[in-house]
């Protein structure tokens, strides 16, 4: 004879649940573990953030105590009328146009080519992602040995090619902000490198098979396998890349310090000097906001376009 089975009413059920202490525990668990995240985020990221925004409004300054007097928006408008502000933009648009399509593009090449070795990947992994580990003042020195006039390795091979050698890279206006952005596209190119390669390695090999069984070319495969199928991947790298570049103030600061004149000077450059060379904490908190605004309406205008691309 067969037994009834008695289940509990829905209710019951749910209650249990809810007062399941092994649920409780890993919930308090969760945010045991999220805790010390989210305090670092408040205190250097959401506070910091916050204090330079209200600071944007007041002519505060670092030899004097407090916020000093409302400026309302003439912070802002004081950046908006200066002619060196409008040009550490541009140069930083400048950098971003001459580091964002050769990151990505190399990346994305270099990551398909190791992704096709069968054996050795490794190796290929460390030499791009080395450079990436490296501190920025490390790249500056050593690309500063590289651009060294006369006796550095840029001026043997314009030697070895039959070009006099001239001023320098990083002397001459017209080259100095190429010569840091070639430092800066060797140093990077293995985070983009890495995420592209990881991105491929998630991808069945099945795929390339059955297109090969059918007579697919190499090129028809990358084009309408892999770059449909990367482009999540392509997306994030672009945004990312597109974010660090305007960021861009390390490179400059230890290679050209702004120079020759202000030709490679950035909008953190700016932003530095302003603060603490002219002592006008209020202005180069409000040149910050209108750096941080560009970022984040880049960032929301890449998201929306991805999604209607979805749609």
């Amino acid at each position: 004879m067969t037994q009834a089975i008695s289940v509990p009413p829905a209710g019951v059920a749910a209650r249990r649940s809810r007062s399941n202490p092994i649920d409780r525990g890993g919930g308090r668990t969760a945010w045991g573990f999220l805790a010390p995240f989210g305090v670092f985020y408040v205190l250097f990221l959401l506070g910091p953030a916050a204090i330079m925004l209200v600071v944007s409004f007041f002519n505060s300054s670092t030899v004097k105590s407090g916020l000093g007097s409302f400026a309302g928006f003439g912070n802002y408008a004081e950046m908006f009328g200066r002619a060196d502000f409008w040009d550490a933009m541009w140069h930083t648009v400048q950098f971003t146009i001459y580091t964002t399509p050769p990151l990505v593009i190399l990346g994305f090449v270099l990551a398909v080519l190791t992704n096709r070795i069968g054996r050795g990947q490794w190796f290929f992994r460390l030499a791009f992602f080395l450079p990436f580990v490296l501190p920025s003042a490390t790249i500056s020195l050593i690309w500063l040995f590289i651009f060294t006039p006369g006796t550095g390795l840029w001026a043997l091979g314009e030697q070895l090619i039959g070009l006099t050698p001239g001023p320098g890279v990083l002397a001459s206006p017209a080259t100095a902000m190429i010569g840091v952005a070639l430092a800066t596209v060797w140093w990077t190119l293995g985070f983009n490198f890495v995420l592209y390669l990881a991105g491929l390695q998630e991808i069945p090999r099945e795929i390339y098979e059955a297109a090969a069984v059918d007579g697919a070319s190499q090129w028809e495969q990358i084009r309408y396998i892999t770059l449909p199928l990367l482009r999540r991947t392509t997306t994030l790298v672009i945004l990312l890349q597109i974010i660090a570049s305007l960021k861009i103030f390390d490179q400059v600061y230890l290679m050209t310090q702004g120079g020759p004149g202000t030709a490679t000077q950035v909008a953190l450059q700016l932003v530095t000097g302003t603060a603490f060379t002219d002592n006008r904490i209020g202005a180069a908190s409000a040149a910050s906001t209108i750096l941080f605004v560009l970022i984040v309406a880049i960032a929301v205008i890449r998201q929306l376009t991805d999604r209607t691309k979805e749609a």
